[in-house]
């Protein structure tokens, strides 16, 4: 995202439009496009001179003729109502007030009060189809000669079926041609809904216990989720689904959206008393924050649009997405150790080899260093900022850990907050004029912390020095970045303006120019837990720490909705003590494992005061982790709708349907003796499979009220039958997890 001189598509004199292209393969211009890819079809009117207008998003229509095309456009045309439009128009990508929109409009500014109701003529469209002819590209250009204003949209159907769309608005003004600066308010993109869609789900959520569903009807009315955090926030919305009455993870037709922004933003549903109705989103900006003088221009995020028959299916096309990418994470997810949980910020050299060795012994790969390592860290209240080894616990540096941790067989990484600071710290001393603030106040702390300002040229190079020079001293491999606060009264430090924009972009040319500069590091991405979780920062880092909250009760949900958006690899899930830091709860190692196993896994947790047995325990857990991580972190995830309150189902199919893991979780007693037979959904329906009881060996699978006969040696059946019949489960007393693994038999 830009806020830059831009390419001009041509200066265009006030009353009069250039003339339009007839570029692509498609032949665009004049006509209506239909790009398909997986089981999606986007058809687009983008005859006469009026921004495009989508005239389906969703199931795929099959082979459609130029005939076809047309006629579905006349079919599309809203009626004449009493007291309506003479001359009723379909609203567009972006919904334009001038148009006769009478919900939120995809475009809000002005130049001191004029110029605020833009009104915009294509100039040209080009549409082409990937090299596969799956999927495609629409680029529309257009201007308002009377506002001075240029307009590229751009929409892409990737071959995931994922469709992904941005616009960039330019001032087309002369310098001093005697117009003042467009101030941009907001720029929302927007698809429209089918009238079956009458049910809005999205998350919310506070620390600990991140991306909560909720659901409502979705009537004559606007449902809008704003985030003025400055960061995406642990009560984002993550993904604003729209759906059929009931609609759940294995049925009925829903249509999500997601805005790829970490900072403010928005998304929102809204039918009008018309029945048109709209799914959009896009970056919320604060008073002032953008201004573009001539020739200046601003590009919103990245707006991710998916679709499907249930949530899975629309889940699966982000999924597929990520995964596609040629940054996507290719090595096998290690197994970290993580010492937050372990140690806090009691650090001393002889307690962490101690910890590494414990940790290299049950197979960990990965071992971080958490917070508390840099100068005068000793609690929360001071010293970010100061990104320096504290001499007083580290003499030598940190170097005698990291060679132990390397001697060890594990790799090395470390935790930093490169956008914070303390009052309390060096830095601030020096620089108090570094602090994010409107003017002459200070915002108020949160965690005794401050915004350090990185759109200042010379804050941005103190941090991206630091921790090049980190990265480099000690060849880390890996850092956790973390980003504990909300950005409040967050303004330049120069100016006092609204800064979180700015901001967010300094903070992703940092990542950027950091992993130029060292390719094989990986990054994680935590705030406060899971508080940043999108894919503006996901471009840029290789996973997400989910939550704060690693009880593996809160865990299940937190990381089943999580997945909404994202694959299991990309998830953070570590195994913590038996006793859980953030709620109090006790739960068996099998049930915290067995959470961990369906994310990144990882260790949290004390193991020098873990006795043998968990200790062994732990050991087959990893192995576990090790041997299913390449499947099952490259599978389709499958949830099962609940078959009550008591239980979920969840799993993970193989990318090439030889077996699937299924976790079978009692999260709650039962209102009946017994659970029922539990659908195992997405497995093949003419194919037969095996089923049998997972785990590490010698590990009880679950503690079992009671047993069910088929479980001593497994069952053969076809996928028809376990994906609609089921199979009977044990009662489990709660919070315990039966792994089922399912192998697809040859055929006869």
């Amino acid at each position: 995202m830009t806020t830059a001189p831009a390419r001009r598509t041509g200066d265009v004199p006030a009353g009069s439009v250039a003339p339009r292209s007839t570029d692509g393969e498609l032949g665009a211009a004049g006509s209506v496009v239909h790009l398909s890819a997986a089981g999606v079809s986007l058809v687009v009117d983008c005859r006469g001179a009026r921004l495009p207008r989508v005239l389906h998003w969703g199931a795929d229509l099959g082979d459609l003729g130029a005939d076809d095309l047309a006629a579905l456009a006349a079919v599309s045309a809203p009626p004449v109502v009493p007291n309506g439009l003479d001359e009723p128009l379909p609203v567009t990508v972006l919904p334009e007030h001038a148009a006769g929109w009478a919900g939120l409009p995809g475009l809000l500014g002005s130049r001191d009060g004029r110029d605020w109701s833009p009104s915009f003529v294509t100039v040209s469209v080009t549409a082409s189809r990937a090299e596969d002819a799956t999927g495609g590209r629409l680029r529309v250009e257009a201007v308002d000669p009377d506002a001075l204003l240029e307009l590229d949209l751009l929409l892409e159907l990737t071959a995931e079926g994922l469709l992904r769309m941005r616009a960039t608005l330019t001032d087309a003004a002369v310098r001093g041609g005697g117009r003042t600066p467009y101030r941009l308010d907001g720029l929302v993109l927007a698809l429209p809904l089918p009238g079956s869609a009458t049910e809005v789900l999205d998350l919310t959520g506070r620390w600990g216990r991140e991306r909560s569903p909720q659901r409502r009807p979705f009537g004559v009315d606007a449902h809008v989720r704003d985030s003025r955090r400055g960061r995406t926030g642990s009560d984002a919305t993550l993904v604003l689904v729209a759906g059929e009455e009931g609609f759940g993870f294995r049925s009925g037709r829903v249509w999500g959206l997601h805005v790829g922004w970490s900072g403010n933003h928005r998304t929102y549903a809204e039918r009008l008393p018309t029945g048109e109705a709209v799914i959009g989103g896009g970056e919320l900006l604060l008073s002032g924050e953008v201004a573009l003088g001539p020739g200046e221009s601003y590009t919103t995020p990245w707006v991710y649009a998916s679709c499907g028959e249930g949530l899975d299916e629309m889940s699966a096309r982000f999924h597929a997405h990520l995964r596609a990418r040629s940054h996507h994470p290719r090595r096998p997810r290690p197994v970290v150790m993580n010492t937050w949980e372990a140690v806090y910020f009691d650090h001393d050299l002889d307690r962490l080899t101690a910890l590494a060795d414990r940790g290299a012994e049950v197979g960990a790969e990965l071992f971080v260093l958490d917070d508390g390592w840099f100068r005068g860290r000793r609690d929360d209240t001071a010293g970010l900022g100061d990104w320096f080894a504290d001499e007083r616990v580290w003499p030598h540096g940190l170097h005698p850990l990291v060679q132990h941790v390397r001697s060890r067989g594990m790799r090395m990484g470390l935790w930093v907050e490169p956008e914070m600071v303390n009052p309390d710290s060096e830095l601030i001393r020096r620089h108090p004029d570094w602090i994010l603030s409107t003017g002459s106040r200070t915002p108020p702390l949160v965690r005794s912390q401050q915004v350090l300002d990185l759109t200042r040229d010379e804050a941005f190079a103190h941090v991206l020095g630091r921790l090049d020079a980190l990265v480099s001293e000690y060849a880390l491999d890996y850092l956790k970045w973390d980003h504990n606060r909300d950005l409040v009264d967050a303004g330049s430090s120069r100016t006092g303006v609204a800064a979180v924009h700015r901001q967010t972009l300094a903070v992703y040319r940092l990542l950027d120019e950091l992993r130029r500069r060292h390719p094989r590091l990986e990054v994680e991405s935590c705030s406060s837990g899971g508080a940043r979780v999108d894919l503006g920062i996901l471009q840029r880092t290789d996973r997400v720490w989910a939550s704060d909250c690693i009880d593996a009760l809160e865990r299940q949900s937190v990381q089943r909705w999580t997945g909404l958006l994202l694959p299991p690899e990309m998830i953070g899930s570590h195994v913590g003590a038996g006793r859980s830091h953030t709620t109090g709860r006790r739960h068996d190692l099998s049930f915290r494992a067995a959470t961990a196993l369906f994310g990144s896994f990882g260790i949290e947790w004390d193991l020098t005061a873990a006795d043998e047995d968990e200790r062994r325990e732990l050991r087959q857990w990893v192995a576990l982790y090790k041997s299913v991580r390449d499947w099952l972190h490259t599978g389709r995830v499958v949830r099962a709708d609940p078959a009550g309150a008591a239980t979920d189902v969840h799993g993970v199919l193989a990318a090439d349907g030889s077996q699937a893991l299924f976790a079978v979780v009692s999260t709650a007693t039962c209102v009946t003796t017994t659970p029922g037979r539990l659908c195992l959904p997405g497995l093949d329906p003419d194919a037969r499979y095996r089923v049998r009881v997972a785990g590490p060996a010698g590990v009880p699978p679950s503690t079992a009220i009671v047993q069910v006969p088929w479980l001593a040696e497994g069952a053969s059946l076809p996928g028809r039958v376990l994906s609609r019949v089921g199979v009977q489960v044990p009662p489990q007393h709660p919070e315990h997890t039966l792994l089922l693994h399912v192998t697809r038999e040859p055929r006869p």
